[in-house]
């Protein structure tokens, strides 16, 4: 055995050794349980980053655990290979996407085999390879058959200098990332999922979910189940000019504060509404106003903190409770996408109408009252909008009335009338999948002036992205090649043309952990054996970022293949560890106009005081200052991450990765510290340091010890009970509760035991070894290499991953003496061995014989002593 420990030369030896025994290759095999671990795969964009370093790592510790449990464990690995950043690196390098993302995935591939993961590579996909769109195209036609996908105008944000749809977060400050152009908002054929139909289900099934409540929770909001009233305002009959069919006979609006309808002072409607259409026919400021708003911002995030802007309609409608007229204005906040495109507007009671209600002097009319508090219309006050203590006043016949009973008493009277009626209503949309950029997977559908739009029939699938394309940015590329858009109709045989929009690259994420399961089937998503052996993930690792979309159309996915009786299950995800972000300090400095210049904590010198608190720091290219920022993700706009291959190039993939399980716990935010990678290397040297000196004692000719307890001296029957506590710890951390740090730090505990412990006796060293071979064994899910390195010289021609996980030895949990503290009014003075099961009577007169009660109680009577059972006595004078 070396005597150092050499990560460089180690990991390459066991990581080949792995590959060729097809360590973790795995079949169904239904004579052992099974678990399936799946971390969120990545996107292939160059390089791993501490993030994927720390997630793959959670997945692989709980893999290897399970593994050496008896479980036949799937852990596999691909691809997010679709979406934009491929295509606007495609465009800045003049390169195809399809030769940088396959570049980029070779890079990345190899350096997760560099970290020694556990996968499955036998199973690797990447989504955009044809083998493995064509069956999303597959089910996409079923569902276009039964109008699960249809096909409508939808409301985007258009680039009109790209000729491109933009991504909310691709507007900035109303215009278009890459181009600068003023976005417009441009109505558009979009092919929709209607996920709504979904809704009730995908909010009651979380109950079931084996998830952190915060992500629940996250989703539920997301999902927005709420009770309210659909509301029918009649068209005044002055104002019907112009309009037609229903809405020449009323306006409807839906509210979950139908116990406020007698305080509506006006009505808000969208751009696109029919009476702002019919109302601006003959003013032209208003079809100013109008266009602008149809210019603006789709996102919701944007519509919450832009200024609210109206203009009136001219046009009336009556209010069904009180028979008043309400003006109807276009404003900019109300989305036509949205529910009727129309919102009754309360201002005394809602704070959005109250602030739209000041600009522009409109009445309000204060209708709930909550207790003596006083109404003042001209500073908003919380309770103005609290329907849990409010009453109804100015109301007629429903003053008195609490929330649920205006709710019940309004909507019986509007049901009544006509008028309207109870609705339960979800802030969920139906999911636009259309996009219109080439890097992603073809919408397998035909426009056909006579047959309309046809499914690509199974045979004729995939429909193939052509993969030697450069974009250039105005617009796709797929609407400019004849020779991709150019066909014939499937039922007519006539000249159609085919459709050039992609689907949202969370098509591809939606259904991915399935096609593990069978890779390389070719007779639909997955297998319907694998399905039935694999059910579902049971344990799902990703970061929270990923909490609503993508676990959300997952889900919704999985439902649907359920449907489609592809798969048996109709959730996804068994059980969800969202791992917490990876944070590092920021360096910077800022010029005259105030732009900062980030520089990289590898490239600057930070002084520290005595605790080793940062006082100043320098950049080393120049020796000058630099500013010391907070500390943050890490994120490629701070400049502040650490190249995971610096590194495994200096310490180890094994450094890495206890430093990533030591630092904090999983679901926690972990702040890099190039300290703290040095101390991880540092136990990992101590750790082979004890197994070496033990091996060149002759300790690995030992037998593990096998004999009694009772034979052993005191000190040994202790090491042995810690070696067997820290088993059933280690357990239980690495199982149930998923805390490794804690796991680590009970091993460290267990080898400070042993360095105590004199074991060079014969039934020492039988201990030693059973105590090595069990710290091996403990830390291999987090630090496999030098673990299998180990426990190879330990067991010559042994191999540590074909091992079983360990259990504790219940005679080595049984105490037979016990060590307490004595102390004397609160301060240690003493420590005592009693037996196990002494009386408390005994115990009390051990501790007031010892040596060091007797000389601090200084001749004095206790006043009292008390036992805390298997801890201490505190005797009080």
């Amino acid at each position: 055995m070396q005597e150092h420990y050499q990560p460089s030369l180690i990991e390459p030896a066991a990581q080949q050794k792995w590959a060729t025994q097809r360590a973790f290759n795995v079949t169904e095999d239904p004579s052992k349980p099974k678990f399936y671990c799946l971390s969120m795969f990545p996107y292939p964009s160059g390089k791993l980053h501490m993030g994927h370093v720390r997630n793959y790592t959670i997945g692989d510790v709980r893999s290897r655990f399970k593994k050496m449990q008896g479980y036949n464990v799937l852990q596999p690995m691909g691809w997010d290979a679709f979406g934009m950043p491929a295509e606007n690196a495609a465009i800045n390098n003049n390169v195809a996407p399809a030769a940088w993302t396959y570049s980029n995935i070779e890079y990345m591939k190899q350096q997760l085999k560099s970290l020694g993961f556990a996968l499955d590579w036998e199973r690797e996909i990447a989504t955009c390879r044809p083998e493995y769109y064509r069956w999303e195209q597959l089910l996409f036609t079923k569902l276009f058959k039964k109008g699960i996908v249809y096909r409508k105008l939808g409301t985007v944000n258009w680039d009109p200098i790209d000729q491109t749809v933009l991504a909310n977060e691709q507007v900035i400050d109303g215009r278009g990332w890459r181009s600068g152009a003023l976005v417009e908002k441009r109505e558009i054929p979009m092919y929709y999922f209607k996920i709504t139909d979904y809704a009730e289900q995908l909010l009651n099934d979380l109950d079931g979910l084996d998830w952190p409540e915060q992500v629940k929770t996250m989703q539920r909001n997301w999902i927005g189940k709420s009770r309210g009233m659909t509301v029918r305002f009649a068209v005044a009959d002055d104002s019907k000019t112009g309009l037609n069919g229903d809405d020449a006979q009323f306006l409807q609006v839906y509210t979950t504060r139908p116990d406020t309808l007698m305080g509506a002072t006006y009505v808000a409607v969208a751009a696109e509404h029919p009476l702002a259409t019919a109302a601006a026919a003959n003013q032209p400021e208003l079809q100013a106003f109008i266009a602008e708003c149809k210019a603006g911002s789709v996102a919701e995030a944007d519509m919450a903190t832009m200024e609210k802007k109206g203009m009136p309609t001219g046009r009336f409608v009556i209010n069904p409770l009180n028979g008043e007229k309400l003006e109807v204005w276009v404003a900019n906040y109300v989305l036509w996408g949205y529910g009727d495109g129309a919102v009754m507007a309360v201002p005394a009671h809602d704070e959005r109408d109250f602030a739209f209600a000041h600009a522009y002097g409109l009445p309000m009319k204060q209708v709930i009252a909550v207790g003596d508090n006083a109404f003042d219309a001209q500073t908003w006050q919380d309770w103005y909008a609290d329907k849990e203590n409010g009453t109804l006043i100015n109301s007629g016949e429903f003053n008195g009335l609490d929330f649920q009973a205006a709710f019940d008493a309004i909507g019986a009277k509007l049901q009544a009338t006509g008028a309207g009626e109870p609705k339960t209503q979800y802030r969920l949309r139906d999911w636009g999948i259309s996009r219109q950029r080439y890097w992603g997977c073809p919408i397998p559908i035909i426009h056909c002036e006579q047959c309309g739009d046809v499914p690509v029939p199974e045979q004729d699938l995939p429909v193939v992205l052509p993969e030697n394309v450069v974009p250039d940015g105005a617009g796709s590329p797929l609407a400019k090649m004849p020779e991709f858009y150019q066909t014939q109709c499937p039922s007519c045989g006539g000249a159609a043309r085919r459709e050039t929009d992609t689907m949202d690259t969370f098509m591809e994420s939606s259904w991915y952990q399935f096609r593990y399961m069978s890779p390389r089937f070719d007779g639909g998503m997955v297998a319907p054996e694998a399905a039935a052996y694999w059910q579902q993930v049971d344990q799902y690792i990703g970061g929270i970022e990923h909490a609503i979309l993508h676990l959300l159309y997952a889900r919704f996915f999985t439902k649907l293949m359920n449907d489609e009786g592809i798969v048996p299950v109709r959730e996804p995800f068994k059980q969800l560890l969202t791992q917490g972000m990876v944070l590092a300090a920021t360096y910077y400095r800022e010029n005259a106009e105030g732009k900062k210049t980030w520089f990289n904590p590898a490239d600057v010198t930070v002084q520290t005081d005595e605790k080793g608190r940062p006082l100043s720091a320098v950049l080393d290219a120049d020796g000058q200052p630099v500013i010391i920022g907070g500390v943050e993700k890490m994120s490629k706009s701070k400049n502040n991450g650490v190249d995971p291959q610096a590194i495994i190039d200096a310490y180890g993939a094994d450094t890495a990765r206890l430093f990533m399980m030591f630092a904090s716990p999983p679901e926690q935010s972990l702040e890099w510290s190039d300290s703290g990678v040095a101390g991880a290397h540092r136990f990992l040297n101590r750790l082979w340091r004890t197994v070496y000196d033990f091996v060149q004692q002759g300790g690995a000719a030992a037998s593990k010890f096998a004999g009694s307890q009772n034979a052993l001296s005191g000190s040994l029957k202790d090491l042995r009970f810690k070696l067997h506590s820290t088993i059933a710890k280690v357990t239980d951390d690495y199982d149930r509760r998923q805390q490794f740090n804690t796991a680590i730090a009970a091993v460290m505990e267990l080898l400070n035991q042993y360095d105590k412990t004199d074991t060079a006796s014969d039934a020492g060293k039988a201990v030693a070894r059973e105590v090595l071979e069990a710290a091996v064994i403990l830390l291999s899910p987090i630090v496999p290499h030098i673990c299998e390195t180990l426990w190879a010289e330990l067991n010559a021609g042994s191999t540590l991953w074909q091992q079983a996980w360990l259990q504790p030895d219940p005679a080595a949990l049984v105490q037979t003496e016990i060590e307490l503290m004595v102390q004397v009014n609160g301060k240690l003075r003493d420590k005592i061995l009693v037996a196990a099961d002494a009386s408390e009577d005994d115990i009390k007169a051990a501790a007031l014989a010892s040596a060091g009660a007797i000389k601090f109680m200084e001749g004095k009577t206790p006043k009292k002593v008390i036992v805390v059972p298997k801890r201490l006595v505190n005797i009080v004078v």
